[in-house]
């Protein structure tokens, strides 16, 4: 076995790197075409997600393919050699394994314990399967680390260690304020993908309690099977499916939006967010306002015009008005200028303007003005402000979010520019890594890497020993060939010996033959399963002189016929 994996991921690389040298389903397919054309490699996969991009080959040159393999990673990902080499790592033989089998539990996840690698590596497997890209040993390699990845979530609590990036996702929109449950209850989601983690992203929100979710796929048929899932869940999510040219119109009537696509290019930006925001804000101050104008007209028409005038001045003016002995608030959303007046505490002037206004105001007009008031003030929080400073949008602390935005792609598809939008708040893989860094690690976990140890020794063993078995298949082969000849010599010196005769004779030959191999293979295949014992092949072979392209026909029989290779 001379395994060899390179590759870099979340604990390699900084997200920006990350995200450059992500791989498109297309940039995958020729990678692997690319690396089986490469000398060094025999077999190759890659295994990329939103946080890790990792190219495993079989090659006979460690040197040779290190670099053979660091020059097709840059090559298709489209970073320079140069700046993607202090971010890239190497493992082989045991190492590789071992990485993998960490892998597959969970243990190297941005998030540790997390199921949804398995996912991801099956794909990865199937790919390989699909192009002839993967032959023996990285079909049992990724065959096995989906065995130990189950076999870590089903014998330990890694599962309490962590949760999928989606769970953990929408933890961070909450900004712990709050249960995932409590937070999602009633909400509107928009899903924009169809892929693994969009469904996944789908699933978990409907079992968290959301609504609604609507998908939105480039390729209908997915979106419409999604649905389909979602509705027969019996988590009782009402769900439907919009092509993408609608999700500027869904941008303003949802509450969450999850998106993980394999687009190259953003799929939102931060101009379409705050167009929806806005949309979404102007559509409620006008159902406020005719909800106010319906509930207040009867007992306007009884009033003095003037009175209503010198109110509309107080709310003009920003002031405040005392009603009854309390207190309200009149947030007015018209600029002044670059300013706001709603952002800006009361001034003597603005004061003694409110005053002069309620100059004869009756306390009946003023509990009516006090309850539009409360309308009012409640439509100015909605409203978005803008950035004096520098025309740019931000957010002001504490204010409501209108808009939850979750961005588990890589390359991202959400404009980061979002996070600027007042009302809105966005988590992406970048913010994930950071938020994550500090999680706390469950004492499973050293379970876990129990687990992961003895499969690699286990896995390591099996290998070894499969390497020496066409060496041992090749010398029965030339034993069962050397009693033959001699069989058939004997018939020739003694042809008066009947059927049974032969037949015995021939029976204790090979039994003979049989006997005298038995020890000698047996312990050799016990060697050859200990680290170092790849040589006890090369030394049976010259033992017992045994030809070369022999042992290599036995071998080729043997991956012909073998049933988990790739077909």
């Amino acid at each position: 076995m001379s395994l060899l994996v390179v590759g870099l991921s979340h604990r390699s690389a900084p997200v920006s790197v990350l995200e450059r040298a992500s791989l498109s389903a297309d940039a995958k397919v020729k990678l692997l075409h690319d690396t089986l054309a490469a000398e060094p490699a025999t077999e190759a996969a890659v295994l990329a997600t939103c946080n890790r991009i990792e190219l495993y080959a079989d090659v006979d040159k460690f040197h040779a393919g290190v670099a053979e393999l660091s020059t097709l990673l840059a090559q298709h990902s489209g970073v320079a050699l140069e700046e993607l080499t202090p971010y890239l790592y190497v493992h082989y033989e045991d190492r590789a394994v071992h990485h993998l089998f960490s892998v597959a539990c969970g243990l190297d996840s941005m998030v540790v314990g997390e199921g949804q690698i398995l996912g991801q590596i099956k794909d990865t497997l199937a790919l390989g399967q699909e192009l002839h890209t993967a032959g023996r040993l990285l079909n049992d390699l990724f065959q096995q680390a989906l065995r130990v990845g189950k076999r870590a979530h089903s014998e330990t609590g890694i599962d309490r260690a962590g949760q999928s990036l989606v769970t953990f996702g929408l933890e961070q929109l909450t900004a712990g304020r709050e249960p995932v449950e409590s937070w999602a209850a009633g909400k509107r989601a928009l899903v924009i993908g169809a892929g693994s983690m969009s469904s996944l992203a789908a699933a978990t929100l409907a079992r968290v309690g959301v609504a609604e979710v609507v998908v939105a796929n480039r390729t209908a048929e997915r979106a419409d099977r999604l649905v389909e899932i979602l509705v027969a869940s019996g988590t009782g999510v009402a769900a439907r499916a919009v092509p993408m040219a609608g999700v500027a119109d869904e941008l303003t009537r949802v509450d969450v939006v999850v998106s993980c696509t394999g687009a190259t290019g953003l799929v939102l930006t931060g101009d379409e967010i705050a167009a929806a925001v806005d949309g979404a804000v102007a559509e409620e101050s006008a159902a406020a306002a005719a909800a106010v104008d319906s509930a207040a007209g009867p007992a306007l028409d009884g009033l003095d015009p003037e009175v209503v005038a010198r109110l509309a001045a107080v709310a003009a003016a920003g002031g405040r008005l005392a009603d009854l002995g309390g207190a309200r608030t009149i947030s007015a959303t018209v600029a002044a200028g670059d300013g706001c007046p709603a952002d800006a505490p009361a001034t003597a002037a603005t004061a003694a303007a409110g005053r002069a206004a309620l100059t004869g105001v009756d306390a009946t007009s003023l509990e009516l003005h006090g309850t539009w008031a409360d309308q009012g003030e409640a439509a100015a929080h909605r409203q978005p402000r803008k950035d004096t400073a520098a025309g740019a949008r931000g957010r002001t602390d504490g204010a409501p979010v209108r808009l939850a935005l979750l961005d588990l792609a890589m390359p991202r598809d959400i404009d980061a520019a979002a996070h600027r939008i007042p009302g809105v708040r966005l988590v992406d893989i970048e913010s994930l890594a950071e938020a994550s860094a500090d999680a706390p690690m469950a004492a499973d976990v050293d379970a876990v890497r129990g687990i992961v140890a003895d499969e690699v020794a286990a896995f390591g063993a099996a290998q070894r020993a499969a390497h020496i078995t066409p060496t041992v298949v090749a010398l029965r082969a030339m034993a069962a060939e050397v009693v033959a000849m001699e069989v058939a010599r004997l018939d020739g010196r003694l042809p008066e010996l009947d059927q049974r005769q032969r037949a015995e004779v021939t029976q204790t030959v090979r039994r003979v033959v049989d006997k005298l191999l038995h020890a000698p293979t047996v312990r050799v295949k016990q060697l050859a399963s200990e680290p170092g014992g790849a040589g006890y092949a090369e030394a049976l072979r010259e033992l017992f002189d045994l030809d070369p392209q022999t042992v290599a026909s036995v071998s080729r029989a043997d991956h012909d016929h073998d049933p988990g290779r790739a077909s």
